[in-house]
């Protein structure tokens, strides 16, 4: 696999800070802020016919309820993000899980959403309640014990947001006596536990929770990866910042079923030749907000 880095340090992010700031009203599949419309999303591709994945239990579904169930994030402008006005979702995530559920042979209005905590992806894979699963979804040895991957198709790093006047936090090995907010089930709050020496950890659903404490002072620092955290950034510059830089890799997946390898080598192969796409996506998704990078190579 080739290895790549997404950095969405304070230094990169500095220049693209405003291009996110505004919410998205009318944009099905755009990020917050992002310039264009659905036309520009959808004539990335067209939804494929007569589609067979012969072996696949999880298409079988999908083909008997004429629909894709999909979990995603809600809550993180740029990758997966439902406007609040309008209902439309966006962002760099939901437009990789249209693009998968269009090479299967299923039109955006046959998606249905799911959000859900990150507690309870897992979970909800091996119930059967999902068919795919597409939100900043790190692939860990632990997870694909309960599930498999497709991917990675977008690499990060760990990162820390804190106030935009905190001066005391300038990366992991400054939170000594210092509270910390993450989700729960995550592997950056895991990771912190573990590593490091915060002062306290503490845990919500939701990053937007987090969020609310780190305003109102009751925690120092949320951590999450930094391609979640420079939208935040970019919607709240005088509010929030990054300390620091990456202190991790993460590689986003698509979380699948457990064994069902037909499904998982579609979505690779649809990966690794659709590099035109992938950078089109990218680039309206994520790099308004300073982050840069390349398209891994899918080997999962």
């Amino acid at each position: 696999m080739r290895k790549t880095r997404f950095l969405a340090g304070a230094s990169i992010i500095a220049a693209g800070l405003l291009a996110l700031t505004a919410c998205n009203s009318g944009t099905p599949g755009a990020a917050p802020g992002a310039e264009g419309d659905s036309a520009d999303t959808t004539q990335l591709w067209e939804v494929a016919s007569d589609v067979s994945l012969d072996g696949s239990p999880t298409f079988e579904r999908m083909v008997a309820a004429d629909k894709v169930v999909v979990g995603v994030k809600e809550d993180q402008p740029g990758l997966g993000f439902k406007d609040p006005i309008s209902d439309e979702r966006g962002g760099f995530d939901v437009e990789i899980a249209q693009w998968i559920a269009a090479s299967l042979g299923f039109d955006a209005d046959k998606i249905e959403y799911k959000t859900i905590p990150s507690a309870n992806r897992e979970q909800e894979l091996v119930n059967g309640n999902i068919d795919y699963y597409v939100g900043t979804y790190s692939i860990t040895d632990k997870r694909k014990a309960q599930i498999d991957f497709a991917g990675p198709y977008l690499i990060t790093g760990q990162g820390l947001l804190v106030a935009a006047d905190n001066e005391d936090i300038t990366g992991p090995n400054d939170l000594a006596g210092k509270i910390v907010c993450s989700v729960t089930g995550s592997t950056p709050l895991q990771r912190i536990r573990d590593e490091y020496n915060p002062g306290d950890t503490v845990e919500y659903d939701t990053y937007t929770q987090c969020l609310e404490q780190l305003r109102a002072g009751s925690v120092d620092a949320v951590t999450t990866d930094q391609a979640i955290l420079a939208g935040y950034v970019a919607q709240e510059p005088e509010t929030f910042k990054i300390a620091g830089d990456t202190f991790s890799e993460e590689r986003y997946g698509v979380g699948l079923p457990k064994g069902d390898t037909v499904l998982k080598d579609h979505i690779n192969t649809l990966f690794n030749d659709g590099g035109d796409v992938w950078t089109a996506l990218f680039d309206k998704n994520l790099a308004p907000a300073g982050i840069k990078g390349e398209q891994p190579t899918a080997d999962e």
